[in-house]
């Protein structure tokens, strides 16, 4: 099947031409005639699947009629909402609004937290049709009177798990007040908890379904090994592998804001280039290091639960679980990022006596024991007790939700100006 056959108009189809792309993807072809007919949808697919196109392009294209050329704010009134719950995924979606937009003359922007505010007013105020928005950032204008959804057609909630899980849901719901009743309403996830299905219900009108991969499966393309190694060696192994193996573009995750950068200046310090990537960055910072990583600055970009949703990097090779996650599904979030779009990819998980519980829920999760490898020098000793895994809070952030053996890391939160409110937590929203 081709994109031809998809109801598409000839200007999106060219766009898709330029792009490279020939063949949609399964998400695509179930996705798209759904929202072109302007019904609710619920998707699900695995990341890497092309799901952003998936509600992008049939988007534009029912907003194709309203598209114009006039200066005027008034002729460009918000006739979209996409709601993500990161910044990086926020630009992301809004490269893909533009680059599938391109020969469509509508206007689109991002709204996020942690840079300076008056930009995006101005952008506001000058009209635009689409906005990709964090909900915290989106409230606060709301609150200076920069937004009216009066016009409003279509809202996206894309991560939508990932928002829930991050303390987005008395936002999203403060938000979804704000809008027309009568709307068309698309909900977009890696996973579908039932805590997502219970929100679904009250806001989307009999909605079709779309489901590609069975819940929590992982990248059917990506190789998953697990090498056990003391916790104090993990450091030592992580050099040796990436210097005896000569890899490179390698992302490796950490629970922790400090964790990452120590990490970091450790691997710097052993000759093999790397940057930071968390919540406590900047956001030209984080911008900067992610152009880095992926023109081949730096070999290594270590990086928090943050980045394990939104960043878009072409045939990303490796990644490494430095420390397991203490939520299991952020395990597939963050192997998601490589084997995608029809690529190979490799996910090695360093694994310590402490995350033998972690490991076990994860292969719960997958259905399946994953390949243990125990590398010549790096063998664990036995004789080494199991200590529980520290968190710890940094940065000031709020505690997430997590396991009853312990808080969720403070590095899986959204940076200040992305987090909403924790569900257990009244304190004020981050701006």
């Amino acid at each position: 099947m081709s994109f031809d056959s998809l109801g598409l108009m000839p200007e999106l189809l060219r766009a898709v031409r330029e792009q490279g792309y020939e063949i949609p993807t399964p998400i695509q072809i179930q996705a798209i005639p759904l929202v072109l007919e302007g019904r609710d949808l619920m998707g699900r697919a695995q990341t890497g699947t092309g799901k952003t196109a998936g509600f992008t392009l049939p988007m534009l294209q029912l907003l194709a009629p309203h598209a114009n050329t006039s200066a005027s704010p008034a002729r460009h009134p918000i006739r979209a909402l996409i709601l993500t719950p990161t910044r990086e995924l926020a630009m992301q979606v809004e490269e893909s609004v533009r680059t599938y937009g391109r020969h469509i003359p509508l206007r689109s922007t991002t709204i996020f937290g942690g840079v300076n505010i008056n930009p995006q007013t101005k952008a506001l105020r000058a009209g635009v049709e689409i906005v990709v928005a964090t909900p915290g950032r989106l409230l606060d204008h709301q609150g200076q009177g920069n937004l009216n959804f009066s016009q409003l057609e279509i809202l996206v909630l894309d991560e939508a798990d990932r928002m829930l899980d991050m303390g987005f849901i008395r936002d999203i719901q403060k938000i979804l007040g704000l809008l027309p009743a009568k709307r068309q309403t698309l909900l977009f996830s890696a996973t579908f908890t039932d805590e997502i299905k219970q929100l679904a219900s009250k806001f989307l009108r009999t909605p079709a379904t779309v489901q590609i991969t069975p819940q929590n499966t992982a990248a059917e393309l990506v190789r998953q090994v697990v090498h056990p190694v003391d916790r104090e060696r993990k450091r030592a192994l992580l050099s040796h592998i990436i210097q005896t193996r000569k890899l490179e573009q390698v992302l490796v995750f950490t629970r922790t804001k400090h964790g990452a950068n120590r990490l970091s200046e450790q691997l710097d310090k052993d000759g093999i280039s790397s940057l930071a990537i968390h919540g406590n960055k900047s956001q030209p910072q984080r911008i900067k290091a992610l152009e880095d990583f992926k023109r081949g600055a730096v070999r290594v970009l270590v990086a928090t639960d943050i980045a394990a949703r939104g960043l878009d990097i072409d045939t990303l090779p490796h990644v490494v679980n430095y420390e397991l996650p203490q939520v299991p599904e952020d395990y597939i979030h963050r192997i998601g990022r490589t084997g995608r779009a029809g690529s190979e990819g490799e996910a090695l998980s360093l694994v310590c006596v402490d995350e033998h519980s972690l490991l076990k829920d994860i292969e719960k999760l997958l259905r399946k024991e994953l390949t243990k490898d125990v590398i010549h020098g790096y063998a664990p000793d036995p004789s080494i007790p199991a200590e529980p895994i520290q968190t710890g809070r940094q940065g000031g952030g709020s505690r997430g939700r997590g396991p009853a053996r312990g808080p969720r890391p403070a590095s899986g939160l959204a940076p200040r100006g992305e987090r909403g409110r924790h569900p257990s937590r009244p304190g004020a929203r981050g701006k």
